[in-house]
């Protein structure tokens, strides 16, 4: 389930939410709102934000689906088919 709500809604971090790294998914939320204030003043740093958040989403659906990605207890999350 988290490396769909990471493929889906990937920049705004609710896959965090999910496993349970809170502080995670509120970076992840805080990123997309600097991105549309930024984006709204037409200022050139709003790509490079954006940019930043979609390369933290890239890394954390690649960990979800390598099963390396922990969970907010620490423990490790893994498919079934993983041992």
């Amino acid at each position: 389930m988290a490396v769909a709500l990471c493929g889906v809604f990937g920049v705004l971090g609710v896959h965090h939410f999910y496993i349970g790294n809170h502080l995670h998914g509120f970076l992840d939320v805080l990123l997309v709102v600097v991105f549309c204030v930024l984006l709204a003043f037409n200022s050139p740093f709003a790509l490079f934000v954006l940019l930043i958040d979609v390369i933290h989403t890239t890394y954390v659906f690649f960990v979800l689906i390598v099963g390396k990605q922990r969970d907010g207890q620490g423990r490790l999350i893994r498919t079934p088919t993983q041992t």
